[in-house]
């Protein structure tokens, strides 16, 4: 018999409960029980960045975090960046305008570690957002357009709290 544990998740600013068994992971949560595919698998084991997510702002590898560990925390997803009308993420519209994608497999988990990039202040300089990043893998080689579109979506960032500041 399996055991499994009741779970209170707030996902993407939505409460969400769940029974899992304590060893399921926030990705396979988030995955297979939430239906909340944009978050992707690829190593399963924390070398790809392909499964980043936010749990309370900060970056996490989802495929390392217990489920039952975010409990009672705010878990930000692909799915949760883009304005509620559908508007999007500063770094989605860069992503984009940069053509900072192949396939597209690795796409969430660099614009999820893109928008800590720019929130915690380190995208000053390439080289600054190249350390950044180095923890997403791209197996197509997009790294010059991705870190073309941090720095776009930075400066979007900044001028744009220069004008509500204002």
């Amino acid at each position: 018999m399996t055991r499994t544990i009741p779970l209170s998740l707030a996902i993407n600013g939505k409460p969400h409960t769940l029974d899992v068994e304590p060893r399921v992971t926030l990705l396979d949560a988030l995955r297979e029980h939430l239906s909340l595919t944009g978050t992707k698998k690829g190593c399963d084991q924390g070398q790809c960045g392909a499964c980043t997510c936010h749990v309370d702002g900060e970056r996490v590898l989802s495929c390392l975090t217990l489920a039952a560990q975010v409990e009672g925390r705010q878990v930000t997803t692909i799915e949760g960046i883009a304005g509620e009308d559908g508007t999007l993420h500063a770094v989605q519209k860069a992503f984009i305008e940069q053509d900072a994608f192949q396939c597209g497999y690795c796409t969430p988990g660099q614009i999820m570690s893109a928008v800590a990039c720019i929130r915690e202040g380190h995208a000053g300089s390439d080289a600054e957002i190249r350390e950044y990043m180095s923890g997403n893998l791209c197996r197509c080689g997009a790294y010059n357009s991705i870190v073309a579109a941090v720095r776009e979506a930075a400066a979007a960032v900044s001028v744009n709290e220069k004008v509500e500041a204002a």
